[in-house]
């Protein structure tokens, strides 16, 4: 490990001074919240954060009770210094000091910056390594700073928490009053301002402004400008650029993966969906025996996958060529159990064989079945009853059309649902990530499926989510609605000139 240099060159991380007969600005150091410290049977302190890890084979007496002291609380530079001395002596505290910064220049460490005994802000890493810090941003006098457009505020750890996937440093809202200074940024501020509204000196005000500034939370006018209106920054919403940086590992040291971080809380809900309805439409299974030797080579289905928009209205699909539809493209089998979860297999790939998406065929028009929204239980290959057609399904269906550019409504709105508990009990900080990329793999399968049995398939963009919960009464944070897909007949006369590329 190298020398610390707090995200880059420039200030040290002792103690300040204040402004002429001001309090002095103090910084406090503890153990990353999300790390822990281990000492093993031969001695040695181990810190663990997910899948990073730190030894210290033979720290001695006073670098043990530092690492100790750190994992328990917060600890400034002068406790550093009386702690050590009283264990080991002045000479050893040098040593101390160093392997604090080293700590702090690896992330292993939360900064709080407080003047007196007050505490105002928190500077918590999301990274580990060196190099990990983002470098110091040291504010311009005369300059505005406002709100990054990036910059998210939530409530964690009982306390307010400012971030931004711009950066690898997460704000925490030790003093409420930094709140006010956020808001008070939006249309911008200065040191002056941050000092009124935080109660401080002029010299403690800006010391908040780099902190911030560094953490990429406020930004100047000139770059909030460019976040709005230049490349590449100006193509991101903040949404997408935070699902993207908390679902990919590199830039942070968040977990993510298989963590199953909610098995000590909840059971994990079953592979197949449980229906408490009276009535199923069984359905037909498909002889895949000559359907394989009837069907298009592979090579041939490839390209020859079209989105098709127009419908034969005059022979709609008939339900044994849906139920067809159906079974080869989300039949499960092969039900079996990992890690304490019911897993599966169907003909697509999905994460960990979880498979948390399930198709809801919207049917206006099928020969042999009734209006209405079914699901389909890919395990008992039956159509399930779920709401008769209403004005939610009439607003569903025109949503559909509009989006995917038909001349007439679709005869078949396959929704795509996630039950997210599925997934989100075993995966961490990529879930609705996993699940998007499994709806994308589905959607392709189905496009592929339906070109091999001469169907019109077209996929939506988007598609109308609140009628859907309306009219399948799901709870959108349980089973939210994540694709759609129309499916009906080709023409029988000059399909190719109801295709086209999507």
């Amino acid at each position: 490990m190298g020398d610390d240099h707090r995200g880059g060159p420039g200030r040290s991380a002792t103690v300040v001074s204040g402004s002429v007969g001001g309090p002095p600005i103090q910084e406090s150091y503890r153990l990353r919240r999300d790390a822990e410290l281990r000492l093993g049977e031969d001695g040695a302190l181990t810190l663990r954060q997910t899948r990073f890890q730190l030894t210290l084979e033979q720290p001695g007496m006073g670098r043990r009770a530092l690492l100790l002291r750190l994992a328990a609380d917060w600890v400034n530079d002068v406790e550093v210094g009386r702690l050590i001395s009283g264990l080991e002596g002045e000479n050893r505290v040098l040593p101390a000091q160093l392997l604090l910064r080293r700590l702090l220049a690896h992330s292993w460490l939360e900064r709080r910056v407080q003047v007196d005994d007050r505490p105002l802000l928190d500077l918590v890493p999301t990274g580990l390594g060196r190099g990990s810090l983002p470098e110091t941003r040291l504010h311009t006098p005369g300059v505005r700073y406002r709100l990054s457009r990036f910059a998210t505020l939530q409530h964690e750890r009982g306390m307010l928490v400012a971030a931004s996937p711009l950066s690898t440093l997460v704000v925490g809202c030790a003093d409420a009053a930094l709140g006010a200074v956020l808001a008070a940024a939006v249309p911008g501020v200065g040191p002056d301002a941050v000092a009124r509204t935080l109660g401080v000196p002029l010299d403690v005000a800006g010391r908040v402004l780099d902190e911030l500034a560094t953490a990429r939370v406020l930004v100047t006018d000139a770059e909030f400008e460019a976040e709005c209106d230049e490349a590449p920054l100006a193509y991101w919403s903040p949404e997408e650029l935070r699902l993207h940086h908390r679902s990919r590992a590199g830039r942070h040291a968040l977990p993510v993966g298989g963590t199953y971080r909610m098995r000590e809380r909840f059971a994990p809900q079953p592979l197949r969906r449980p229906y408490d309805g009276s009535r199923a439409v069984e359905l037909p299974l498909p002889d895949l025996a000559p359907i394989a030797k009837a069907d298009p080579s592979f090579s041939q289905v490839v390209a020859d996958r079209r989105s098709v928009r127009d419908h034969d209205d005059a022979a709609p699909l008939p339900l044994d060529r849906l139920a067809e539809f159906l079974y080869r493209s989300q039949h499960t089998t092969a039900v079996g159990e990992a890690g304490g979860q019911e897993v599966g297999h169907r003909p697509y790939p999905g994460g960990g064989g979880v498979y948390e998406l399930e198709i809801y065929p919207l049917v206006a028009r099928c020969a042999g079945l009734d209006p209405g929204l079914y699901h389909y239980d890919p395990v008992g290959h039956r159509l399930e009853p779920v709401a008769a057609w209403g004005a939610a399904a009439d607003r569903l269906l025109a949503y559909a059309r509009a989006s995917g550019a038909l001349p007439r409504p679709p005869q078949t709105v396959l929704v795509v649902t996630a039950r997210v508990q599925r997934l989100m009990w075993k995966y961490e900080g990529m879930s609705y990530a996993m699940i998007l990329k499994d709806a994308g793999v589905l959607t392709q399968q189905m496009y592929l499926v339906a070109t091999a049995m001469g169907l019109a398939p077209c996929a939506l963009g988007a598609g109308d989510s609140q009628a859907f919960a309306e009219l399948s009464g799901l709870d959108p944070l349980v089973e939210p609605s994540v694709a759609d897909f129309l499916l009906g007949s080709c023409r029988a006369t000059g399909p190719d000139a109801a295709r086209s590329r999507p």
